[in-house]
């Protein structure tokens, strides 16, 4: 069989199961089985495949029809202009953190660009896809990144040294509400995607439930970490600097009340993200 043949037969395949955006999802996957991007797919369109590589497309195919996440079959994940490991150990990385992402990047560019250092630190840092891309875009970035999983902060190490950014990058495990104890000084940027879904949500997907480390995902009432998160941390929050933090998007008028009560910030606001949900709380002190 070629490529072509293969592809063909999974595009069909995919739409035969109803799949959303049957198409794109057969050429990452196709692609991503055959450790090539999907431009080169097209490039090798009429490349015959052989038996063993037939049989690990078959499995692939068979694992993302039953709902298994494209990003853990193909062991990585695109996000803001980089790719990263992810392993069934942590969250996927979702387009709208990359709004997170980008206000951080913004506001360091603008409020550090004099200092030889940006301080940032990481909450629930997962695969890493928030700390270590902030590390890729300022080479003043010095950031300590945060997690409860072992096994998720070997995944962020191996996506650093991926990235060339280890050397800038210290990593702890531990609860972090926890460890605040532990972590001396105080940072430009303290940024968090953490666990904001209470447990009993009827809206969350099935296949997220059943694959997606249920750690990263699930808080009691929701909202719980965000809280103690925020208020643990505010006060190693220096002047100038900016606290971001994900949020479900019905959190955001019980997160701005919260921020508020806080005391520590000049300024709080919602950020909302590509789809106009409210999804980021944001506190920030003016120097």
């Amino acid at each position: 069989m070629t490529v072509k043949e293969v592809l063909d037969r999974t595009i069909q395949f995919f739409k035969d199961k109803k799949m959303d955006q049957a198409r794109l999802e057969a050429e990452w996957l196709i692609a991503g089985g055959l450790g090539i991007n999907r431009v080169q797919l097209y490039m090798k369109y009429e490349q015959p495949l052989r038996e063993p590589e037939v049989a690990k497309l078959r499995e692939y195919v068979r694992r993302r029809s039953q709902g298994e996440p494209l990003a853990y079959i193909t062991g990585t994940k695109g996000f803001y202009k980089l790719d990263f490991k992810v392993t069934p150990d942590v969250l996927i990385p979702r387009p709208e953190t990359e709004t997170l992402v980008e206000t951080a990047i913004d506001w360091a560019r603008k409020n550090c660009a004099g200092k030889e250092e940006i301080k940032i630190l990481d909450l629930g840092s997962g695969s890493g896809c928030v700390g270590l891309t902030m590390a890729v875009e300022l080479p003043q970035a010095r950031v300590h990144l945060v997690d409860i999983s072992e096994k998720a902060l070997a995944v962020a190490k191996e996506n650093a040294q991926s990235l060339g950014v280890i050397e800038r990058c210290l990593f702890t495990r531990g609860d972090a509400f926890e460890v605040c104890v532990q972590i001396e000084g105080k940072f430009d940027l303290i940024l968090s995607n953490p666990p904001y879904i209470d447990p009993q949500d009827p809206e969350v997907e099935e296949d997220v439930k059943k694959y997606e480390p249920s750690a990263a995902l699930f808080t009691e009432g929701g909202n719980q970490l965000l809280k103690s998160w925020s208020q643990a941390y505010g006060s190693k929050l220096l002047k100038p600097g900016l606290m971001l933090m994900e949020m479900g998007y019905k959190q955001g008028a019980e997160m701005l009340k919260h921020f508020e009560s806080l005391k520590i910030f000049d300024d709080v606001k919602i950020l909302k993200d590509l789809s106009g949900h409210d999804r980021i709380i944001q506190g920030s002190r003016n120097g």
